[in-house]
C-alpha cells in the first residue's frame, strides 16, 4: 500500500499528540448553542481548517452546532471574537500577540485567550518565475500586494517591508485578487502567509509559473522588533518554491474570548487533540505540525482556563 503525503501528515499528528489523549472526559453537557469559528479567505488554509474543526466538533458534540465563517483573516478574526461576532477563531501568532499587548493595529488590551497552537504558516513573497527579482530589496519602488485589509498577512507584510527598509507601492487585496493581479502583471509581487502549497498559488504556478524570494535574512530583523512570533522553517519538496530553502514560519493559534464558558472551551480543546488527524486539510503537503509541547506554547498569549483544564485531564 502506498501512503499519500496527507496520510503521513495525519499519522504524524496522531503520533505526536498520542501522549495527551487520556480518558476523554471533556464532554459538553450544557444547552444547545451555536459555535461560530472565524476562518479565513476562500482559497486559503485557515478557512479549510475552520470547516474541518466545525465538522469534528459538531459530530462529537451534537449540542454544539458549529459553523465556519469566511473572513478577511487574522486581524478580522480577533476583532470578531472581541465583538462577539465569532466564538472561536484562527489567528497568526503575531496578530494574537499584538491583541494582548495593545500594539498596532489594536487599541487597548483585548480579552483574547488561547486554546492551542495549531500549525505553522510559511511567509511567502511570491513573484512570477520569469521576473527579474532575486531578493526582497529588488522590489524597492515596485508594486506589492501585501494581503487583504484585516488579515494577518497584511500586518506581517507591512512589518516585512518596514524591516528591510524599502519603499514599495502597497496594495491590499484578497488572495484571489492578488493572484490575478500578479498573473496580469499589475503587481510585481504578492505576500502570503499560509501553507505550501496554498491552492490559489499552486494554480497560479501551473498557469504561469511562480517563484518564492528568499527571506531568511529578514528573520533576525523581525525577531529583534517583534520577538519569537517568527520562526525559521524550510520550504518542503513537492509544492511550488525551491525545496530546502530557508524561510520564515509564523505559528498560528486557535483563540477565543476569555468569557467563553470553560466547558465549551474544554470540549473544543479535547476535539482539537483527540481528532487531530482529521483536522488536516487536503492541501497540507507542507504544513508544519507541532508536537504536544508546542500545542500548549502560546507565545505569550494567555491560555483560557477551560483549555488548561482540558490539557491537565488529557494528560491523565
Amino acid at each position: 500500500m502506498t501512503l499519500t503525503r496527507r496520510a503521513v501528515c495525519q499519522a504524524a499528528v496522531a503520533g505526536v499528540l498520542a501522549t495527551l489523549t487520556g480518558c476523554g472526559g471533556n464532554r459538553y453537557r450544557g444547552d444547545e448553542r451555536t459555535i461560530r469559528i472565524a476562518g479565513g479567505q476562500r482559497g486559503g488554509f485557515y478557512l479549510e481548517v475552520a470547516k474541518l474543526l466545525a465538522e469534528e466538533i459538531s459530530s462529537a458534540e451534537p449540542n454544539l452546532r458549529c459553523t465556519a465563517l469566511e473572513t478577511g483573516g487574522s486581524v478580522q478574526n480577533v476583532q470578531m471574537i472581541n465583538s462577539g461576532q465569532a466564538d472561536v477563531g484562527v489567528s497568526q501568532s503575531d496578530v494574537a500577540r499584538a491583541a494582548v499587548a495593545a500594539t498596532e493595529p489594536f487599541v487597548g488590551v483585548l480579552p483574547i485567550r488561547g486554546i492551542g497552537r495549531m500549525y505553522e504558516d510559511y511567509l511567502q513573497l511570491v513573484v512570477l518565475a520569469d521576473s527579474e527579482f532575486d531578493q526582497i530589496s529588488d522590489l524597492a519602488g515596485k508594486t506589492v500586494s501585501l494581503g487583504a485589509r484585516g488579515s494577518g498577512t497584511a500586518l506581517t507584510g507591512q512589518r516585512l517591508i518596514s524591516a528591510v527598509g524599502i519603499r514599495v507601492g502597497e496594495r491590499f487585496e484578497l488572495l484571489t485578487e492578488a493572484v490575478r493581479a500578479l498573473a496580469d502583471r499589475r503587481v510585481d509581487a504578492l505576500v502570503w502567509s499560509g501553507g505550501i502549497p496554498t491552492p490559489a498559488l499552486a494554480s497560479l504556478d501551473e498557469e504561469v509559473g511562480i517563484r518564492l524570494l528568499p527571506l531568511e535574512k529578514v528573520l533576525p530583523m523581525l525577531r529583534d522588533r517583534y520577538g519569537m512570533a517568527y520562526q525559521q522553517v524550510t520550504i518542503p519538496a513537492g509544492g511550488y518554491g525551491r525545496p530546502g530553502m530557508a524561510a520564515i514560519g509564523v505559528p498560528n493559534l486557535l483563540l477565543c474570548h476569555r468569557s467563553l464558558p470553560d466547558d465549551v472551551v474544554a470540549t473544543v480543546t479535547s476535539v482539537l487533540v483527540e481528532h487531530a488527524a482529521r483536522l488536516v486539510p487536503p492541501q497540507a503537503l507542507g504544513t508544519q505540525f507541532l508536537d504536544r509541547r508546542a500545542l500548549i506554547c502560546l507565545l505569550g498569549v494567555p491560555m483560557h482556563p477551560g483549555a488548561a483544564s482540558a490539557y491537565r485531564q488529557l494528560r491523565g
